[in-house]
């Protein structure tokens, strides 16, 4: 991503232009993608999780380096890396959030509600591994950025959307490898519309390659 363009920082302060840019890149039908912002060694990249083969050229030409050709590579074979007891490091940003009910005898629905406190954060990752597919130890992990996106959806201004993002880092184990192999492949939690809910995973045993 280049950020020095006016049309990536546009996106990037809205990231329901990154959702539609992103869906425009796949013919036919549209279908719910999994995409990310990560900021490694300087530099910021869209990472993006789809089963078919996506056409990146008016992504590049909107908001990329033109000399950074992108880079597209299967995703089976570390699928078929995961085994059970095997440990990962990984990275999630996501929307831990939690349901506030309504009033007592009443048909007002309850809320989603933000978790905003780190304590909070990290116990809804924990409260979601088992049927995930994962363990997960409180001292393995951590919170490494909480912020609000605040931007509008639809046309002419639309209603104000604010939605809480927040990166987890640390250390998994795998318990399940179906149950996990669908959470890298389907994302976890809500906000997947807006980068949020993609985890990424890199075997513990490859970091010292």
């Amino acid at each position: 991503m280049d950020i020095t363009r006016r049309t990536t920082m546009q996106a990037l302060a809205a990231p329901q232009k990154l959702h539609g840019a992103v869906e425009s890149s796949f013919p036919g039908e549209r279908k719910r993608r999994l995409w990310r912002l990560d900021r490694l060694g300087g530099k910021l990249y869209l990472l993006v999780l789809s089963e078919d083969q996506p056409d990146l050229t008016e992504l590049v030409r909107q908001f990329g380096r033109q000399e950074a050709a992108p880079e597209i590579q299967d995703y089976t074979p570390l699928l078929k890396r995961i085994s059970p007891g095997s440990v990962w490091r990984f990275r999630l940003t996501a929307n831990p959030t939690k349901s506030c009910p309504g009033k007592k005898d009443s048909d007002i629905r309850g809320t989603v509600k933000a978790h905003c406190s780190v304590e909070f954060q990290k116990q809804w990752l924990l409260d979601r591994a088992p049927k995930h597919g994962f363990a997960l130890l409180p001292d393995k992990f951590t919170v490494t950025e909480s912020k609000w996106l605040h931007f509008s959806k639809g046309r002419d201004g639309g209603r104000p959307v604010t939605i809480l993002s927040v990166t987890y880092e640390g250390i998994l184990q795998i318990t399940d490898e179906q149950q996990f192999c669908q959470l890298l492949k389907n994302g976890i939690g809500r906000g997947k519309a807006y980068g949020l809910g993609l985890m990424t995973v890199m075997r513990q045993s490859d970091l010292s390659r």
